[in-house]
């Protein structure tokens, strides 16, 4: 259907950048009966910058959208399939990524000379200062605002727009070369001072786009910010000289004095896209489009990509019918999720190339695989569909010299020795009585060891009574409890290949509520027992409100903490693991949210975090020094006032150097007001970021729910383990069902995942016996 909306017969695009020109002459080719004219302040064909950057899926939306332009861009593009990567010496190729660079120049040339060839009416050298002036003098009835990254409509009416602009940390500069690159290539030099890097690619016959960027406080300490443009440019060429071929850098924008031409990226986020303003009786909406809405880093080559796409998409909704404002309200909602889909993509790849100096502690193969997958957008499977071979060099390099899924290679820290990276992490169950663990649990962790996972990890579990979340939680207080743990881990032994791990912690503010299925933190309706934190603040208005610890308060919970952690010893565990997240009784000292206290263990994050480190090294004390111990922290808070990574990255530190040996990345529920930013592993950059700055291993844990993301993560090094809990829920042997998907794309695959695949399907079938009759397992001792 191409039925126009009623009222709709001239459009004004204000701003003459590819959202703007696509959109006229798409709307032009469906509806010829439309008046449409573009207003741009500067003169007919002349524009700045250098090559754009789209891939092969965006030219084929080009081609269904209207033919004719994508045949004159798709004739005048220089395409490339290759990425090269040089860093430190080094340099690593790999194919089938599929780009095309284009001279942004040409390619506004190209959109102007089709819009006059549809009829459009451009008009060049006005400078659109009255928005509601123009939309009058040509009587609009819409108005296209795409007038760039600076728009002066979206400021004007930024309180109905209301954008969100978030300057980088990187400053970079947009300059130009005649050295030619047969791949989309990024080199990284270091200097005295920090890191440079440079994004170079070539868009036709003889030029080629070269971006450089480095952090701010690197480009202030070699002066960048007092040079002028020739010195800042011999600087430049001097340090990436060994990609240049002798050739020179060339700045476009001689018009900026001094260093005006090094920017910072402002991120663009805006909540609304349209405002209806009245302009002589009628009600003309104002539309935000490309960068004039929301802008996509440079780094992942998205800011062209996102303008044209917004214009077929509008243009698009157009031809659906309906009314003016239906067709926008339907714009906005659907193409705003698309946008952030981009632009939560397009912050990971930004946050990547400012911390460029957390991963030159690896080797060169491990750094070009996570520059590639730094978006979270190219997963491993998705690196194997575009360069198999390269990929499964890369496997072979990772596991020793077998292409096995990073997912499978195993790990030793101390003494133990995982045969994965999977961990069955801890989930609570509420089916304890009096703190003890019953058939469920060695059913529910029975089932989770033989599925195939290197590590099965038992719920929080309380050192006494008060501190179990629930009155359905575990506790290991008891020597009947030690019992009943002991008989689970007997069979974890015994009948499969994993470990197991014990997770203590103390439910503090959040203790005494309903189980999971009734109310979620909400208290119980009659039985409370009273509640302990750092300070006397209760979780919530219906929460009851905690006693704050005094120092006897605090030496006697340590000592709980320690006398559980002997009984976890005695009961075999492999694994120690101390919850210090989630609001509980020692992440409430570790949040300035929950912890106002004024003494030793209050104020900077050294202070709050003093009591969470005296009960780790009491544990770790107590704990055998062959087996690991890890705690679990809240990496973020997600509200205003909170820990955030930064002050995650300060607590990793002081646990590291307290003895720790993993530190399990969480996040969140520390205060009912918190508003986290889901999304696939949305807090695996917070295990990224703590694992290689600190330099400790990290277990990452959120909506992981594939062996595509787990190798991902593995392969990049973002994370040492990952923490599967949700899928292994809905399948106790996730591990064996996902690895089994993968098998026949290797050829050194391990023993212990197949033995000819019957021994998987043994392991599968004896957890699925398990699952339907309860087992009553004898003791080592009783055997």
């Amino acid at each position: 259907m191409n039925i126009l909306a009623p009222g709709l017969q001239r459009i004004l695009c204000i701003g003459g950048g590819p959202a703007g020109l696509y959109f006229a002459l798409l709307m032009k080719a469906r509806h010829p009966q439309l008046e449409i004219t573009v207003v741009e302040r500067n003169r007919p064909f002349d524009t700045f910058g250098w090559g754009v950057v789209l891939s092969d899926q965006t030219l084929a939306n080009l081609q269904v959208a209207e033919a004719g332009t994508a045949r004159m861009i798709g004739e005048s593009f220089h395409h490339w399939d290759d990425i090269q990567v040089f860093f430190k010496g080094g340099q690593v190729r790999s194919g089938g990524h599929g780009f095309c660079g284009i001279g942004r120049k040409r390619l506004l040339n190209i959109l102007q000379e089709r819009c006059l060839e549809l009829g459009v009416n451009l008009v060049f050298e006005t400078d659109a200062t009255d928005d509601q002036a123009l939309a009058a003098q040509y009587q609009a009835d819409l108005v296209i605002a795409s007038d760039g990254l600076n728009s002066r409509i979206r400021t004007r009416y930024a309180e109905v727009y209301q954008p969100d602009i978030d300057l980088r940390k990187c400053r970079f500069v947009w300059l130009g070369t005649h050295q030619t690159f047969d791949a989309f290539t990024f080199a990284f030099e270091q200097t005295e001072h920090g890191w440079f890097q440079a994004h170079a690619y070539q868009f036709d016959d003889t030029t080629s786009t070269f971006i450089i960027e480095t952090p701010e406080e690197v480009w202030k300490a070699h002066g960048l910010d007092q040079m002028e443009q020739p010195e800042a440019i011999a600087f430049c060429e001097k340090l990436f000289a060994r990609y240049l071929g002798g050739h020179s850098l060339i700045s476009n924008a001689s018009h900026l004095r001094g260093s005006a031409n090094w920017i910072r990226f402002p991120r663009v986020i805006c909540k609304h896209w349209t405002h209806r303003v009245d302009i002589e009786g009628k009600t003309v909406p104002v539309v935000l489009m490309g960068d004039a809405a929301h802008t996509a880093h440079f780094s992942i080559g998205s800011g062209t990509k996102l303008a044209l796409e917004d214009a077929i998409d509008l243009a698009d909704e157009f031809g659906h019918g309906g009314s003016i404002d239906e067709v926008l309200t339907g714009y906005e909602a659907r193409r705003s999720v698309e946008v952030l889909k981009i632009q939560n993509a397009a912050r990971n790849s930004t946050e990547w190339f400012e911390n460029v100096s957390r991963y030159t502690g690896m080797q060169i193969e491990q750094f070009a695989y996570s520059m590639l997958t730094r978006s979270q957008r190219i997963s491993h499977e998705n690196l194997r569909l575009r360069d198999a071979k390269w990929l499964g060099g890369y496997e072979k390099w990772l596991a020793g010299g077998r292409q096995i899924p990073p997912m499978l290679t195993p790990f030793k820290v101390r003494g133990l020795e995982l045969k994965n990276r999977i961990v069955v992490s801890p989930m609570a169950t509420y089916s304890a009585v009096d703190g003890v663990p019953q058939d469920f649990h060695l059913v529910h962790l029975g089932a989770r060891a033989l599925g195939g996972a290197a590590l099965v990890f038992v719920e929080m579990t309380s050192p006494t009574p008060e501190g179990r979340i629930t009155p359905g939680c575990p506790g290991l207080y008891s020597d009947e409890q030690a019992s009943a743990f002991k008989r689970i881990v007997d069979f974890v032994h015994a009948q499969s290949s994993a470990k197991i791990g014990m997770q203590l912690g103390h439910s503090g503010p959040k203790g005494s509520t309903q189980v999971g299925w009734e109310g979620t933190d909400e208290p119980l309706p009659a039985g409370n027992w009273p509640l302990m934190a750092a300070s006397a603040l209760a979780y919530g208005e219906q929460n009851q409100t905690p006693t704050a610890m005094t120092r006897a308060d605090m030496d006697r919970l340590r000592d709980q903490f320690v006398a559980s952690t002997q009984r976890a010893a005695e009961a075999g565990f492999d694994w120690l693991e101390l919850h210090c997240a989630h609001g509980y009784v020692l992440a409430s000292f570790l949040s300035a949210l929950t912890n106002q206290r004024t003494d030793e263990y209050g104020g900077d994050i050294a202070n709050r975090a003093r009591y969470p480190l005296e009960v780790f090294a009491a544990m770790r004390a107590a704990w055998p020094a062959e087996r690991p111990m890890s705690v679990r922290i809240s990496a973020h808070d997600w509200a205003p006032g909170g820990n955030t990574d930064d002050d995650a990255v300060a607590i990793a530190r002081l646990f590291k150097d307290a003895g720790c040996d993993f530190i399990d990345v969480s996040s969140g529920q520390t205060t009912r007001a918190a508003k986290p930013v889901y999304g696939r592993m949305y807090q695996t950059p917070f295990a990224d970021r703590i694992r290689n700055e600190v330099g400790i291993a990290t277990i990452a844990v959120g909506a992981i729910t594939d062996a595509d993301q787990a190798n991902s993560i593995i392969a990049a090094g973002r994370a040492d383990l990952c923490a599967v809990a949700r899928p292994h829920l809905a399948d106790p042997a996730w591990t064996l069902h996902e690895a089994a998907k993968l098998q026949s794309r290797y050829v050194d695959w391990p023993k212990q995942y197949t033995a000819g695949r019957d021994q998987m399907y043994r392991e599968i079938a004896k957890q699925q016996a398990m699952a339907a009759v309860p087992v009553n397992v004898a003791s080592e001792e009783e055997r």
